[in-house]
Parts: C-alpha cells; structure tokens; sequence
C-alpha cells in the first residue's frame, strides 16, 4: 500500500517484482537457456528478495551459509547443479535447497510461522505452527541434529520476541501522542491516504479501534512512508525495515545482521528517537500553550507530496464521499478494513 501513495518512477523497484515478475517462469529459469541448472543457483533469488523491507538475499549471503556457498559454488564436486535438489549432494544449503525442497515451487510452503515478514507479534510456540516447526527441523537435519535446529529455531523466536517488544513501546509513544492531539500534523491534516481516507496511518484494525482513530470498528489504516509525522515515519521504519532485519538475520543464520545491521541495534536507535520526538512535542506543546500559540498545520500537508495526482485525493475529488472500496466492489487483496481481529 505504501507503494501506491508513491510517483511510479519512485517505485520502480517495487513494481519490477510486484507484477509479472512474480508469475513467470523465466523470472528464474533465465530466458533462451531456462536450465534448472541455472535456476538452482542461489544468485537467481537476489533479482527480487533483497533491500530493507525483504531482507533475504543479504541475510543469506553474509551468513556461515552463504560465505560456504560463495566460496564453493565453482567447485562441482562441493555444488552438482546438474542434480535435483532433491538429489543434491551441496556442502551447504542454497536458498532454493531449503525452500524447494525436492523441486516444489511453493516457497513458502516451508516457511516457520507467517508473520509479514517478521512484523507481526505472535505466539510463535504456539500448537497451531507445530507441523510448520517440524518441518523447518526436518529440512536442517540433512546436516545438523534436529536438537542443533531447534535450538536456533528457539533463538529466532526470542530475538522476534524481543523485537516485538520494542515494535509495540514504539507504537505506543506515537499513539499516546497522536490521542493528546500533539502529533504534528494530526491525521485530518494530511491529504487522504491512498484509499481517500483519513485514518491514523498506524491504525491496525481492531488493535487501535475508536473514532479517535478515525475510521470505522476493525478498519485499517495504511502505513505511510510520506507526508505524514515524524514519529508515524519512525514507526515504519522500525518495523517495516529494522524488525524484518531481526526475523531474516536469525531464520538465516545471519546473527550479526540480526543484532548489528539495524536489526536490534537499529530497533533500539529508533525507539530512542520516538521518545525523543515525543519529549520535545509535549515540551513544544506546553510552551504553546503559556504563550498562547495555536499551532495551523501548512498547507503543504494538506496538498501531500506530488499526492494529487494519485489514488486517494483523486478518489476524494472525483468521487466525493467514496474510497476506493465502496468503488472496488470485491477488492480482493484491498480488502484489508474488515479483516477480522483474529488475524
């Protein structure tokens, strides 16, 4: 969603991936050569699964895995890529060895819990992910004892545990100063998000409900990467990009991206910086108000960067009183404001 509030130029590198990309086959098989023996290759997952918010490929390649990989992938007696994956004698897992196992093409078949990539908090123990546990165990016990596996099964579930910790104290400093009315600009200032609404960008459906947050009971509000506060951008950023880091380091044997490369040591710099936002606009605030300021945000909240030529404020102008699901009928993926609680 935060990819449609952005200029297509701003975005190429989304829409590069997001479209067909996805649901081609020569997007891995190369085209003119399509060899599996090509596709195998771990390199043919880095076109698409890497950067801030999907930090795969450079979890993998700077983990114990990964350096065996790229040390060793010109030896065809240590990487036979002429083999199935099933048959493959490596000596090391590449990225497709672990997630097509055998030659399925379902990648997330073999994922632990989902969870946005590591955004969401759950209770990763829990019965309901067993069979997807297990499963994980079974594929690193090609090489490793299913004790050494769930050992580091259980250290990704305490780092995502203590990520979610500092995600939720984040979020918490940004909704206690957009409920006092000090978040500058306030949700109504803004120009509409990409749906034509104006809803708290860090309304998570029925987590932050009540009209303070505008919207209707159980919607949700779409993260914004522009025009929108300081500390709403901070949020995003740590668990859109800092938290992923967590998940990815540690589901890939990448500890030291996990702490060090803005996982949990960034997680901690940006939860510093929310409460140092929030200290300044209470103090700010209170001077305001013994000198009797009354703040107006500018225009250029209003107006939104390069925002009118987009979704929401045409929707807004054109279809007055609309957003775009009353004008998508069975939006499908859109769907996301009456997605139940549960989820």
């Amino acid at each position: 969603a935060w990819s449609i509030e952005r200029p297509p130029g701003d975005t190429a590198g989304c829409t590069f991936c997001h479209t067909s990309a996805e649901e081609r086959c020569n997007t891995c098989h190369q085209r003119h050569q399509f060899l599996p023996s090509v596709a195998r290759h771990s390199e043919q997952c880095k076109a698409c699964h890497w950067g801030k918010d999907h930090r795969d490929w450079e979890a993998y390649d700077i983990s114990i895995h990964g350096v065996v990989y790229q040390v060793n992938k010109w030896n065809p007696t240590e990487f036979d890529f002429s083999k199935k994956l099933a048959d493959a004698d490596y000596v090391g897992p590449t990225c497709q060895y672990c997630h097509m196992r055998g030659g399925h093409h379902n990648v997330q078949r073999l994922s632990t819990v989902y969870t946005s990539m590591g955004m969401s908090n759950v209770d990763r123990g829990a019965p309901l992910w067993k069979e997807k546990r297990d499963t994980w165990v079974s594929v690193c016990d090609d090489c490793h004892s299913p004790r050494f596996a769930r050992e580091n099964l259980q250290a990704m579930d305490e780092a995502c545990k203590d990520a979610g910790l500092k995600y939720t104290e984040t979020f918490k400093v940004a909704e206690n100063l957009m409920l006092a009315g000090m978040d500058e600009p306030m949700p109504k200032d803004p120009a509409p998000d990409w749906s034509g609404q104006h809803i708290w960008s860090l309304k998570i459906g029925a987590y932050h409900d009540g009209p303070e947050y505008g919207g209707q009971p159980g919607e949700s509000g779409e993260f914004r990467m522009s025009n929108c506060s300081a500390v709403e951008r901070i949020c995003f950023e740590s668990v859109g990009y800092w938290q992923t880091y967590t998940m990815k380091g540690m589901a890939h044997g990448s500890w030291n991206d996990a702490t060090y490369c803005d996982g949990s040591f960034g997680m901690d710099r940006w939860l510093v910086r929310a409460k140092t936002f929030a200290e300044e606009a209470i103090r700010l605030s209170e001077i305001e108000k013994k000198v009797g300021i009354n703040w107006v945000p500018q225009d250029f909240w209003k107006k939104g960067d390069w925002l009118d030529e987009l979704t929401g404020p045409r929707i807004v102008k054109e279809f007055p009183g609309k957003t775009i699901f009353d004008l998508c009928p069975e939006p499908g993926w859109l769907d996301t404001h009456h997605a139940p609680a549960e989820e």
